[in-house]
Parts: structure tokens; C-alpha cells; sequence
């Protein structure tokens, strides 16, 4: 039995088991590959099920020399999954990667951006196409309700539930929430409906997409990264932004709007609370004025 046999066996796990989107599943493969790629180089011939912990150390080292320590603690902690999962159906007896620990890496505060800007990004791009009229209602979709990317292309029609003020959101491993929708965001889904996906050639099995293509199919993420990226070139924004930024944004302005964490964490659908608590950071200064009005020694 082969790599690839392993690989294709633990992808189908982690599917059915532990309900992982594909993305995260193409993301834990990619690193298992790396590896692969690595014994292939080098000429090595050995079955996960025997690999040693010296030969695992040997491909950390190399890979710390390509990838920063970000990257290098992902790939570790990916691989390490991928072992646990061979004990776990009694393939191995140990995992080989125990002992080898990850850089340190600090909390990466995400950046975040102003209302301001996010004004200047949503009045900078152009109505005069449809493509315009969807993207203004991409953004301030992204906004309102603090979607990963893959949710918003994602969405679907039936999971508009804007009398009452809801949409319903398939986030990581198929789990779903609830999201409240402002009027003013439901506003530029009506207008987006009406007047530029209600005359598009949809597609078969695109029906019931929300944001559509130009050929009537569902956009893809990299797509929402282009639209961002061309925005921010547009109006000089110095700033490295993604549709995740649009997601930080909307937590930190809860956060610093008075929102509780636990209420934050409800909205974004985590897990748990310690991720939210990376995702919103907060300022010296909004942590004074947290303490000044609140501390009874004011």
C-alpha cells in the first residue's frame, strides 16, 4: 500500500468523520504531499506506517529552510493529524512526530479596517456594469455579517431569511448558524436580485446561487480576492487586505462598540472563544476607556 492509498483513505476520514470542509481537507493533503515530494527527492522508499522519527526530523529541517515559522508549525501540526489517524485505525503504535516540537510563534493580530475605509473601498467601485451593482453587495454582505469567503460565495437564496432578519450560514465542518442582516445590507440584496441576477443566464445547478458569474455560476474565492485587491489599488489603500480583513473588522467594531465576546463568537461561528479572542484584537486605547468606565476605582 502506497502513500497515496493512506492519503486517500484519511481524506475520506476526514470528510465523513470529522465533517471537514474541502478546503480545510486539500490543506492537511497539500502538507502530507510535501512530504511525499521530500522522500521522492531524496530517493526514499518507506511506508507511513514505518517512517521513523529521524527521517520526520530530516524533512522539518529542510522544510524550516523554505517556509516561515508559521508555515513550518502548520505543516507539523498537519502531519501530526495524519499520524494520530494511522493509530487511530491501528496502522502504527506510535506517532513518529510526538517528540518534534513547533517554532514558537506569537498571536498574529489580523489587520483590520476603518469604517472609513471600508466606505472608500464600497464607493470606489463601479455601478455603471452589473458586475458593480453585485460586487457593492458582495462587500457589504462580507461586512454586515463577518463571513469567511467561502461562505459568501457559498450562500444560497434559501438561506435568506430577511423578514426575519436572518441569513443562514453553512460555515467550517457543515455547521450552521444564524447571522442577523442589517435592512440597509438586505436593501442591496433586494436591488441585487432585482435588477442584475433576475436577467442573468443561470446556469443548471446554480438556481439557488446568490452571487453569480458572468456565465451564471457560482464565484469562486479567488475571485472575491480579486475584486478586494483591485479596490484597494484604486483608492491607494496601503494596506494588505483580504475578504478576511472584512471579517476582523466587523468583530473588532462589535468588540469596540460594546459587544461581548461570547456574543462575537456566536456571530463568527467559532468553536471556541480563545479564537475569537485572536481574531479581535483590541488597542491600548479602547482598553483604558474599557477601565475607566467600568472599574469601580475609576
Amino acid at each position: 500500500m502506497n502513500w497515496q492509498v493512506y492519503i486517500k483513505s484519511y481524506q475520506s476520514y476526514l470528510k465523513i468523520e470529522r465533517g471537514l470542509s474541502k478546503n480545510t481537507i486539500d490543506n492537511y493533503s497539500f502538507d502530507i504531499q510535501r512530504l511525499c515530494d521530500y522522500l521522492e527527492m531524496n530517493n526514499i522508499s518507506v511506508s507511513p506506517i514505518v517512517i521513523s522519527e529521524e527521517l520526520l526530523q530530516g524533512f522539518v529541517y529542510e522544510i524550516a529552510k523554505q517556509v516561515n515559522a508559521r508555515s513550518q508549525a502548520r505543516i507539523i501540526s498537519g502531519l501530526k493529524s495524519f499520524f494520530s489517524y494511522l493509530i487511530f485505525e491501528d496502522l502504527r503504535k506510535d506517532n513518529p512526530l510526538e517528540l518534534i516540537e513547533s517554532p514558537r510563534i506569537g498571536r498574529k493580530l489580523p489587520d483590520t479596517l476603518s469604517t472609513n475605509e471600508i466606505d472608500a473601498l464600497i464607493a470606489a467601485v463601479d455601478l455603471s456594469s452589473a458586475e458593480g451593482e453585485r460586487n457593492r453587495t458582495i462587500l457589504e454582505t462580507l461586512y454586515s455579517c463577518g463571513l469567511r469567503v467561502s461562505e459568501l460565495v457559498g450562500l444560497k437564496i434559501s438561506d435568506l431569511f430577511l423578514e426575519e432578519g436572518f441569513i443562514k450560514i453553512t460555515g467550517k465542518g457543515n455547521k450552521q448558524r444564524f447571522v442577523p442582516i442589517s435592512s440597509h445590507t438586505q436593501k442591496y440584496i433586494n436591488l441585487y436580485r432585482s435588477t442584475v441576477r433576475n436577467h442573468a443566464a443561470i446556469q443548471k445547478g446554480h438556481e439557488d446561487t446568490l452571487f453569480l458569474n458572468r456565465r451564471g455560476r457560482q464565484l469562486t474565492r479567488a475571485m472575491i480576492f480579486t475584486i478586494i485587491k483591485d479596490l484597494a489599488l484604486k483608492i491607494n489603500l496601503n494596506k494588505r487586505i483580504s475578504p478576511h480583513t472584512f471579517r476582523h473588522s466587523y468583530a473588532t467594531h462589535l468588540l469596540e462598540n460594546g459587544a461581548d465576546l461570547r456574543s462575537i463568537q456566536l456571530l463568527l461561528g467559532h468553536e471556541s472563544i480563545t479564537t475569537t479572542e485572536i481574531y479581535v484584537h483590541l488597542d491600548r486605547s479602547h482598553l483604558t476607556q474599557i477601565m475607566n468606565k467600568f472599574h469601580p476605582r475609576k
